[in-house]
């Protein structure tokens, strides 16, 4: 474990040199605003709630549509009353820092870009955006501004809404997430690959970097000869091959991360 006060002169200097810079976000980031990750511990993650073969695949959404939107425009309705915390923010800052930076997020959120961060890489895709179920296309959509915010309740006792269909086809609309089963977007997922192949420092951020194919990204980063650095609350299974982990919520070490590096110049 390293806290950023330790940081050896020698990393402090890779990590103010670089011009090539990736970072690889989780659930952890954006749970620091309020956002329940999925697998929380004791059950306090949304899958302790919900079962996820019934709202986050497409067999259990063809099989009620109805519950499957509603819990996806709660989902939106939550993030509404949330704000970016500062790790968002400062992820910001080292993105107008760096020459080259990619932030590479599973998050669906949003929050990066609220935050200031410009063309994030989502590997999950965005609660904001839907798609036609049939066409598996982008469809523009705006939630009507006399939608009723969903709540845990209204889902509870089943007070669903209709699901809005595609204006091309006339199918049902669904969210423009990533659902168990399905293949990462191939076209963000190429451009995490090129960018774990050609930094020089990858953060991880928030996540425990287990679920592939975005846990292979540090591991490309490393092979490729980047610094993989860590920060975390608690150890995970890359903590053991990390050239740097920092312990510690997201929200209070990158800023303070961020500091060091930006705030010399």
């Amino acid at each position: 474990m390293t806290q950023v006060d330790d940081i050896s002169p020698k990393t402090l200097e890779k990590l103010r040199t670089a011009r090539r810079v990736m970072a690889l976000t989780g659930a952890g980031v954006s749970a620091e605003s309020g956002i329940p990750t999925f697998r929380g511990a004791d059950g306090a993650g949304f899958w302790g709630r919900y079962d996820p073969h019934d709202l986050a695949s497409r067999a259990g959404y063809e099989g009620n549509p109805q519950r499957g939107w509603a819990w996806y425009a709660m989902r939106r309705a939550q993030l509404r009353s949330v704000e970016p915390n500062p790790a968002h923010y400062a992820l910001a800052r080292l993105g107008a820092y760096y020459p080259d930076f990619t932030l590479v997020t599973q998050n669906v959120d949003g929050l990066h870009e609220r935050a200031g961060s410009r063309d994030v890489v989502e590997l999950h895709g965005n609660l904001d955006h839907v798609k036609c179920l049939m066409e598996d296309a982008p469809v523009a959509y705006k939630e009507p501004a006399d939608a009723p915010a969903i709540t845990e309740e209204m889902m509870e006792r089943g007070e669903w809404p209709e699901v809005p269909r595609c204006p091309g086809c006339g199918g049902l609309l669904r969210p423009d997430v990533v659902w168990f089963g399905e293949m990462l977007p191939a076209i963000a997922f190429a451009r995490a690959e090129v960018a774990a192949q050609d930094c020089q420092i990858c953060f991880v951020v928030g996540t425990s970097a287990e679920v592939y194919p975005a846990a292979s990204l540090p591991e490309t980063a490393r092979r490729h000869g980047a610094l993989i650095v860590e920060v975390n609350p608690e150890a995970t299974d890359l903590s053991r091959w990390a050239d740097l982990s920092l312990r510690g919520p997201a929200g209070v070490v990158l800023p303070a991360l961020a500091e060091m590096i930006a705030g010399h110049v």
